[in-house]
């Protein structure tokens, strides 16, 4: 597990999209397993304003988002189909056609996770998988006692997490309870994955992730096990980690060693 610390958010947002950025240009042909949630707001800003000035071109690339919420259709608002939109899709040249969200208005969940999990093996496996980290220390919607060998599924959110989701809806009940999500073992088949933390709210899970047991208690931990796993942070959500003048020896101000 490589663990970046960078001094604040702007900054590890920047070193995230530097290693988007070199895996589509290095690939143009990539294939991308992309997050939502407020962590990814402003790496997909940062990703579109280079897109903007720089040129980075998104044209080739296949995208499979993590999950879905049952029950949305792809326009509802609140739906992750809207939010990728909104956030990255209409500001890049990607292609809308190899662009892919689970079905969460799919009469036969179970059936829709199944094909979903079908059409990231038919595009040859995710090059490159965003996470986020909840704070109870899921990833995607694998929430805590996830087995680590599942695959895309339906899944029942805890409480703390639509609550923590309950602001993009009108109340509470109308959060929804369960979404499609790809599984851990789905996200440990990625060639490379990156998680970005922020601030001290995350500290707890992080330092659960990286210095924990390995445990189905946190999803997260299961990230020890990738042989290309990079963990973006910045200084709050890196805090409560105890061998961070390691890490900093490792990878000084959060970019990479000489054996990188």
């Amino acid at each position: 597990m490589k663990v970046l610390i960078l001094p604040d958010e702007q900054a590890a947002i920047q070193r995230a999209a530097d290693i988007v950025a070199r895996t589509v240009s290095g690939n143009p042909g990539s294939v991308l397993g992309l997050a939502t949630g407020g962590t990814m707001l402003p790496l997909y800003e940062a990703l579109a304003q280079r897109h903007r000035d720089d040129g980075l071109s998104f044209a080739g690339t296949t995208s499979f988002n993590l999950d879905e919420y049952i029950g949305l259709a792809p326009d509802h608002p609140c739906s992750y189909h809207q939010y990728m939109q909104k956030a990255f899709f209409r500001h890049v040249d990607i292609d809308p056609a190899r662009t892919h969200l689970p079905k969460g208005d799919a009469a036969d969940p179970r059936a829709a996770s199944e094909d979903y999990e079908t059409l990231i093996e038919q595009a040859g496996g995710i090059d490159l998988q965003l996470l986020g980290i909840g704070r109870n220390g899921h990833i995607g919607f694998n929430e805590p006692t996830a087995s680590l060998g599942s695959r895309t599924r339906i899944k029942t959110l805890t409480t703390s997490t639509r609550r923590a989701n309950q602001k993009y809806f009108e109340s509470f009940e109308e959060t929804p309870r369960y979404a499609i999500t790809t599984g851990v073992a789905t996200i440990l088949a990625s060639r490379k994955c990156l998680l970005i933390a922020t601030g001290a709210a995350k500290a707890r899970a992080v330092a659960d992730m990286i210095e924990g047991p390995l445990s189905a208690a946190c999803p997260a931990s299961a990230l020890q096990l990738h042989a290309r796993a990079t963990i973006v942070l910045d200084k709050a959500a890196a805090s409560e980690l105890a061998l961070t003048e390691y890490y900093e020896t490792v990878h000084p101000g959060g970019q990479d060693s000489v054996f990188d």
